[in-house]
């Protein structure tokens, strides 16, 4: 029996509200968690917000209202998100919950009582924006001297009392850790990069803050509380069990547990530095592999509020689709690196792979079943040569490339997969010509259009994914059983049984319309 698997996005900093990069994490990640639990997996699928540190308590000032209320308010818009988009999470955490500070200060106190934590004075550069600390040597000039972190965002010089974590202590482990597990940092781009931050030597981190109230409380020292990002990496415990429920830890967050949190690029340090010794330091497992996906851009450029090109991704799906969204930014993307995104680039993918590559193929087929067969499907007797390899070809594609792909985090790779296989049938229906066998040889025909019905059926399996809703919907239509949608069961022997049933269709609305664009973007 296998593993069960926990995955997670990066919670989510709700200071403002989500933009199109925040959907494209989720999107992702939950296409990974649907393969899992077709693949007959018990998946434990978490994200949520992050709701603690200065900038939110900053925010809150900034319009006169309290932190809780700004939290409040905009957890709801990134839950709202999640729902639109069809994300099948099994928990959507808030830092602000009480079980959430339970599991911040257990493990405070598990560093505590391994002697990785000590008082001290933090003299030092703070970006409010990443919430992050950095080294003098990090430290670069920007326009009229200013001070700016490696990110390019704005530092100060911070002096209070606070709690540091001996981080400098776990350099030499944290190496071991990437030479003896290589795929713990994916993609390997961003390995090399945590290797020779490392390899640089490790300063302790300053993990507690007097300046503001706004999060967890440091147990035992009365005006601090926690670094944000201790707090924040500890949700990902909180969700599977930690510290009460014991059954649960060994079930989602077990010593070699199939564990894969999913997070952008530019805050890999701190999954795969910090919360590595974090875990070590409190004598926890540790995570089997961190993915750090590239950035999106609009039209090739870095979104930003003061160029007015970030995208509401609650606008983009009313007006392309939830599903053809997914599809654009799951295909498009080379999970891993940047990828760009227009208007017309959803529009133009969406309509050649989904609808012509695929949803025509659906119409046709099925529409010619109902006109001309009166809905009943066809028995397969005497395949062809051609049947045997069309049907191989699509078994292969959805019951080994495309597992593979999607087991190894290319969810591009396994669309790429299932697009080929998209072809491959309608190749074979041109060839074919079942509207030609109607006059010549209606027993032929038949045997095409069982083979064409059978095929459609495993590619709209495979991609369940990726769009969920339009191809539960086909499924449903062409009466494919539940427990035959999963990549280790759907052959061929659905079909005898759906025959023998007596089943017939009706003919099929379109898949997916043809989309236009908007007349704003007609340019």
């Amino acid at each position: 029996m296998s593993k069960p698997f926990t995955i997670t996005t990066a919670i989510s900093y709700p200071n403002g509200r989500p933009h199109i990069g925040h959907a494209y994490e989720v999107i992702a990640t939950d296409a990974i968690a649907r393969f899992q639990r077709m693949m007959g997996r018990d998946v434990f699928f978490q994200t949520g917000t992050d709701e603690h540190g200065l900038k939110m308590a900053q925010t809150a000032r900034a319009r006169g209202i309290e932190p809780r209320a700004l939290a409040d308010e905009m957890a709801s818009y990134f839950r709202e998100m999640n729902d639109r988009l069809n994300i099948s999470y099994d928990r959507f955490i808030r830092t602000s919950e009480p079980d959430h500070h339970r599991a911040s200060q257990a493990i405070w106190q598990a560093m505590e009582a391994s002697g990785d934590l000590y008082l001290g004075r933090y003299e030092g550069w703070y970006s409010v924006r990443d919430e992050a600390f950095y080294d003098e040597k990090e430290i670069v000039e920007g326009e009229g001297g200013a001070k700016l972190s490696p990110q390019g965002t704005p530092v100060e010089w911070t002096v209070e009392e606070s709690w540091f974590f001996r981080l400098s202590a776990y350099q030499d482990r944290l190496l071991a850790l990437y030479r003896d597990q290589p795929d713990f940092i994916q993609p390997e781009s961003r390995r090399n990069e945590i290797l020779r931050f490392v390899e640089g030597g490790l300063s302790d981190l300053s993990v507690s803050r007097t300046s503001f109230d706004w999060g967890v409380k440091v147990p035992g020292a009365e005006g601090h509380v926690m670094y944000v990002w201790v707090d924040a990496l500890t949700n990902y415990l909180t969700g599977c069990g930690y510290p009460d429920d014991a059954d649960r830890m060994a079930r989602y967050w077990a010593e070699g547990g199939d564990i894969t949190h999913i997070i952008g690029k530019d805050i890999v340090r701190f999954h795969t530095v910090y919360w590595p010794a974090f875990l070590m330091s409190a004598k926890l497992p540790l995570p089997r592999r961190v993915f750090g996906h590239g950035f999106l851009l609009n039209r090739g450029e870095k979104m930003s509020k003061s160029v007015g090109n970030v995208a509401d991704p609650m606008a983009l799906a009313d007006t392309f689709g939830v599903d053809q969204l997914r599809y654009f930014l799951l295909s498009e993307v080379t999970f891993g690196n940047d990828g760009s995104y227009s208007a017309e680039a959803i529009v133009q993918r969406s309509n050649s792979d989904l609808g012509n590559a695929f949803g025509n193929l659906a119409q046709r087929t099925l529409s010619f079943i109902a006109k001309n067969l009166g809905g009943r499907l066809p028995a397969i007797n005497n395949r062809a040569e051609a049947d045997e390899e069309l049907l191989t070809l699509i078994d292969r594609a959805v019951r080994m490339d495309m597992p593979k792909a999607m087991d190894e985090l290319a969810p591009s790779v396994a669309i790429d997969h299932w697009l080929r296989a998209a072809f491959a049938c309608n190749q074979y229906i041109d060839a074919q010509a079942p509207w030609t066998l109607r006059k010549t040889d209606p027993e032929r025909m038949e045997v095409v259009l069982a083979t064409l019905y059978v095929a459609i059926a495993q590619l709209a399996v495979a991609i369940l994914p990726v769009i969920p809703a339009s191809a539960a919907a086909l499924l449903d239509h062409m009466g494919v059983p539940a427990d035959k949608r999963r990549y280790d069961a759907i052959g061929s022997n659905w079909y005898d049984d759906l025959v023998q049933s007596g089943f017939t269709i009706e003919a099929p609305r379109p898949l997916f319309p043809r989309l236009e664009l908007p007349d704003a973007q007609e340019a």
